[in-house]
């Protein structure tokens, strides 16, 4: 975790740093004199060269566990993205459920069901959810069950309502590759020696799903799921802005927008330290799944 964050925000520092534009413009606006912009350069320290600016930057976050301060609103970007964090946390722990619930047992349908109709359809949903620009289904359902059928609100935040179609237009990536990835770890599993010994025992098919073939394909599911949690919590870049949801997602568009660096450094980096730690969480989840991880390290 240590170097992939570090690496982070050594490289999203070093991006912002060379990009075209000036902080001190930008916080005092056009109408600032040049007295003006030389004293706020010197209080931000921008005059100083690039390797001080970096040091001291990565010295801030990482020991002080501050981001600086929002070149536009003026307020720490700490403490606006500890507001913001738990509605994208929210929004992706929703989306990556649904994936989960919804394509997990699509995929095992169509792997036990090989080359049948049922098969067939779900990786068509697969295809198509794999396809699929979420910004377009975002807008779709904005349409149908906003604008149309008038059941969900369009935009914004409130109650449970207001997440569920961010959510759903999420998620529907999610499910794609969580059916795909579920169907070839469930095929792979079905082909092993103890499943077939399971069968000649006289075992239903039932309990040998459920006793042998799932347990073993869930390996790469849940690794699978640490990988589509953290696209998911990209993906809310879009999704919060299509739906105006005022999260870490937003909060970056608009730093964006407005060239406030401050703002897109430290939304960058949480987001790397959230799946950082989501990542190290599958990684100790191995343990309880598959007895031969724990068994590794048990008289250690």
């Amino acid at each position: 975790m240590i170097p992939v964050i570090l690496g982070v925000a050594i490289m999203i520092f070093s991006v912002m740093y060379f990009v075209p534009g000036d902080p001190a413009s930008i916080m005092l606006g056009s109408t600032a004199t040049q007295a003006e912009l030389e004293a706020a350069r010197e209080a931000m320290g921008l005059n100083k060269p690039f390797t001080v600016q970096l040091v001291t930057y990565l010295k801030n976050v990482f020991l002080h566990f501050d981001f600086g301060v929002s070149y536009q609103n003026g307020t720490s970007v700490t403490q606006d993205l500890l507001i913001r964090f738990p509605r994208t946390l929210s929004l992706a722990a929703l989306s990556i459920l649904i994936s989960v619930v919804v394509g997990v047992p699509l995929g095992v349908t169509a792997a036990v069901h090989r080359n049948s109709i049922r098969d067939r359809l779900s990786m068509l949903i697969s295809l198509i959810g794999v396809s699929m620009p979420s910004f377009w289904l975002a807008l779709m359902l904005v349409i149908l069950f906003a604008l149309k059928l008038g059941w969900l609100p369009p935009f914004g935040m409130g109650g449970v309502s207001y997440i569920i179609l961010p959510a759903l237009a999420n998620s529907f990536a999610g499910i794609a590759g969580q059916a795909r990835q579920a169907r070839s770890s469930v095929l792979e599993v079905i082909k092993a020696d103890y499943v077939t010994t399971a069968h000649s025992k006289g075992l239903s098919p039932r309990k040998v799903l459920i006793r042998h073939v799932i347990p073993n394909s869930l390996i790469p599911i849940i690794t699978y799921s640490g990988v589509i949690f953290g696209r998911l919590l990209a993906g809310t870049l879009v999704i919060e802005t299509v739906f105006s949801y005022p999260g870490i997602g937003n909060y970056m568009i608009l730093g964006i927008n407005n060239r406030d660096y401050a703002a897109v450094q430290g939304s960058v980096i949480f987001a790397a330290i959230t799946f950082s730690i989501v990542m190290l969480l599958v990684d100790l989840i191995y343990a309880f799944v598959d007895p031969r991880i724990k068994a590794q390290y048990a008289g250690k």
